[in-house]
């Protein structure tokens, strides 16, 4: 064993030991994709005094945080998004109207002068009154009437002071002065002076009368109207930090209505644009479902590489079980919120990681069978060293998807993109650390050295030998590929056109609810149910083992219990498993950064192969892509599947997979090119295809071993998530040979740029050929011909 394959092992151990480690002693931290809950996200509003900025949108996120306190929800989470935005999740909260009705509270804290008791009682509203207007309140020219905590109707004065100038609001309870419980007030600069003002005028009128009083009003109720005290002098006032409310409070009642002072005021008016709930048995059910297809898809892909390889490919399967726990752990460790897509990204990824070992066993696979006494180890090392680039480039495009589905991403998708980013990083630290490690010590041994069909790499596949032996001149007219390829578009346009895309609510705004029912209710009777409940745009269709989901337009949280109650009328127990609501501002805008990812991630990796290859190679790389895109999309709208932001995801993952095997190609032919630059380049290219015909293979029948097991047990959370990705891999596959390398033929017959340099060797004066003399490999005696 060499220093550096000790080295190799004894950082795979250290690295093991420490993943199993933190994923025995630390749990993952779910999504409510998952765990179940609702999300909802708000956008500050501008009012006419202030305007929704970073600043402001923080007070409120505060102020938000206080009132969902005060539900009780376990461990809920608030975060600012962007400048305007709040994202509030509620772990185990099914039923969000209540949330909802708290934290969607618009009306401003205030304080007002009392005026004295009402000449009118409250309950008794004036004809032309708003019929919305809260019952215990009555307009007034220039007031409120309202009851006060006895019941007794008041007549208010305009608001003095509004709650955006309460600094704080604490309860304490006075054990010296026997004034038990209160609640102590302290305003901010300018509120402070208006607040001494106020307590002046009302100081001005005698003990006991109601204009002493001073009523704090919130969602037009009031919460307090204390007597200023008679020791405060006419237009004096209290000063802001000497503010006490006392009364017979309880411990209880004196911490809410501090709550309620300190809390109850939105510094800015909020809007709630997307809302989902889903319920526990659904995220239980899909990690069920994952891992299941996560065991069978890694052992399916196991068996394949190790009937392709051998040895070295039940090695490599071993590495594979390590990037699991590797990946699975850095999750746990950096506290990456696990989604429903990031789940779905973690399985996927298993049968991804597989690609940098095939990279390097086909390349082994070459070296031992243009030099048959070259020892088993050094075709080995040498596999690694001419797999490098192209490892390197294809998940470096595969990273690329990730970082645009991160920052371009919405909600789980974001998830998606971390996780899928992670399992990159990981599946590298796999295949060329453990996998190397564990090769490079096997090869050393003497039984593997001397029965060469045993290790999997001594002799080439039956694929490629049958392949070699038939040499078919695939670019002989490079045209053809690129016609049918064209029709294949146009297929795909066509069912783009006649069918239409079948946009998810996510895109288009409204709500979708899917329900269980506890007796079968066919589509048909649900749909007149709905009708008659005055439901009548309500589109209703099939999901789930019997389950029913229905689309709306604009409907809120009332609205949709009473069309719970409608089904369940016809259903029996009507239990909601997932709900999105999706307000217009937000589907549009939805819809608009779709495009906008889509578009960036045409042109970065455009700018990624142009710089690392030639620029007719990364044009017919990314008509390549498109083309896979464009099929991806037309096969959804024939198939009438919805385009959502999980399909999104899938979508900017099949660009880096469809990406990533177009590198593969074009780098074996710019080695092939370099090395042979007067050969025509349609040769070079038949040559770079056959020989990386195995790998492209071998490679998809992982991913599509994983992507098989989540479309079958999966179920309709990630069905059509590992649709789209099958049918990208397929096509991806296709066209990085019969769509890109075309093109680029075509491209290069009109270009002025000479081929590529031929590749720097190690020359035989220079210091890295006298250093790899010197580390010559000990069955080599160093006689050349």
């Amino acid at each position: 064993m060499t220093r550096a394959t000790a080295v190799r092992a004894v950082l795979a151990v250290a690295v093991l030991l420490v993943s199993v480690y933190i994923s025995l002693t630390m749990s993952p931290r779910l999504g409510l994709d998952l765990q179940g809950g609702t999300r909802i996200v708000l956008q500050a509003r501008d009012t006419a005094t202030v305007e929704a900025d970073r600043e402001t949108t923080d007070r409120t996120l505060e102020v938000l945080r206080q009132r969902i306190d005060s539900l009780g929800v376990s461990e809920p989470t608030l975060t600012r998004s962007g400048e305007d935005r709040i994202i509030v999740e509620l772990p185990d909260v099914q039923d969000p109207r209540q949330a909802a009705e708290v934290i969607g509270r618009t009306a401003q804290l205030t304080f007002h002068a009392v005026e004295g008791p009402a000449v009118e009682e409250p309950d008794e509203k004036p004809s032309g009154s708003d019929p919305t207007a809260d019952p215990g309140s009555t307009a007034e020219p220039d007031g409120l009437t309202l009851s006060d905590e006895q019941g007794r109707a008041l007549a208010l004065g305009p608001a003095r002071l509004s709650g955006a100038g309460v600094e704080d609001a604490t309860a304490g309870f006075d054990a010296q002065g026997g004034a038990g419980w209160s609640v102590s007030l302290e305003f901010r600069k300018d509120a402070g002076q208006d607040w001494k003002r106020l307590t002046g005028e009302a100081a001005c009128h005698p003990a006991g009368d109601d204009r002493r009083r001073v009523a704090i009003v919130l969602d037009e109720k009031v919460i307090s109207s204390p007597q200023v005290d008679p020791s405060v002098g006419c237009k004096v006032g209290l000063p802001s930090g000497a503010t006490q409310i006392t009364g017979s409070f309880s411990a209880d009642e004196a911490r809410d209505l501090a709550l309620l002072i300190k809390g109850g005021a939105l510094p800015l008016p909020v809007e709630i644009v997307e809302q989902r709930t889903v319920g526990p048995t659904l995220g239980a059910a899909a990690i069920d479902a994952s891992a299941r297809a996560a065991l069978i898809g890694a052992a399916a892909t196991a068996l394949f590489i190790t009937i392709v390889y051998r040895l070295f490919g039940a090695l490599a399967a071993v590495a594979l079980g390590a990037y699991g726990v590797i990946s699975y752990a850095a999750l746990v460790a950096l506290g990456v919120t696990l989604t429903l897509p990031g789940l779905a990204g973690f399985v996927l990824a298993i049968g991804m990681a597989v690609d940098a070992n095939v990279l390097v066993f086909e390349r082994a696979r070459e070296e031992c069978a243009e030099r048959p006494k070259r020892s088993l180890r050094s075709a080995l090392t040498t596999g690694f060293t001419k797999a490098w680039s192209a490892v390197a480039d294809s998940n470096a495009t595969t990273l690329i998807a990730a970082g645009l589905l991160f920052f371009l991403g919405s909600g789980p998708v974001k998830g998606f993109g971390v996780t899928l980013a992670i399992g990159v990083i990981a599946s590298m630290f796999s295949a060329l650390v453990i996998a190397r490690a564990l090769t490079e010590i096997a090869a050393s041994t003497r039984f593997v050295s001397d029965y060469r069909s045993v290790n999997g790499i001594a002799r080439p596949g039956a694929v490629r030998t049958w392949l070699v032996r038939k040499d078919p001149q695939v670019f002989r007219k490079p045209v053809r590929w690129l016609v049918v390829s064209v029709a294949l578009v146009a297929v795909a346009v066509a069912g783009i056109v006649v069918r239409g895309i079948d946009l998810g609510v996510e895109f288009t705004g409204g709500r979708l609810v899917e329900y269980s029912t506890s007796r079968p209710v066919d589509v048909e009777t649900a749909r007149d149910t709905l009708a008659a409940a005055g439901f009548g745009d309500a589109e209703v269709t099939t999901a789930g083992d019997g389950d029913l989901s229905v689309r709306t337009g604009k409907l809120d949280n009332d609205g949709e219990h009473a069309l719970r109650t409608a089904l369940a009328e016809e259903g029996g127990e009507t239990t909601k498993v997932r709900d999105e609501l999706i307000g217009p501002s937000l589907g549009d805008e939805l819809r608009r950064n779709a495009l906008i990812a889509l578009g960036v991630a045409v042109a970065v990796q455009l700018a990624y192969l142009a710089v690392r290859f030639r620029w007719t190679f990364a044009v017919a790389s990314v008509g390549a892509m498109v083309h896979d895109v464009i099929l991806v999309v037309g096969a959804f709208a024939w198939l009438g599947r919805p385009v959502d932001g999980i399909f999104l995801a899938a979508l900017l993952t099949v660009i880096g997979y469809s990406v990533n095997d177009s590198v593969v190609v074009f780098d074996r032919v710019r080695e092939l090119w370099g090395a042979n630059r007067r050969t025509p380049l349609d040769t070079i290219a038949r040559r770079a295809v056959l020989q990386t015909v195995p790998r492209t293979v071998n490679t998809g029948m992982g991913a599509l071993f994983i992507l098989a097991a989540l479309a079958v047990l999966g179920g309709d959370s990630l069905a059509d998530f590992a649709l789209a990705l099958l049918i990208g891999i397929c096509v991806g596959t296709w066209s990085s040979v019969f769509t890109a390398v075309p093109g680029a033929i075509l491209l290069e017959r009109n270009a002025t740029t000479p081929p590529p340099a031929p590749g720097k060797r190690k020359g035989k004066g220079s210091a890295r050929g006298r250093q790899g003399a010197s580390r010559r490999d000990p069955l080599d005696n160093g006689a050349r011909v």
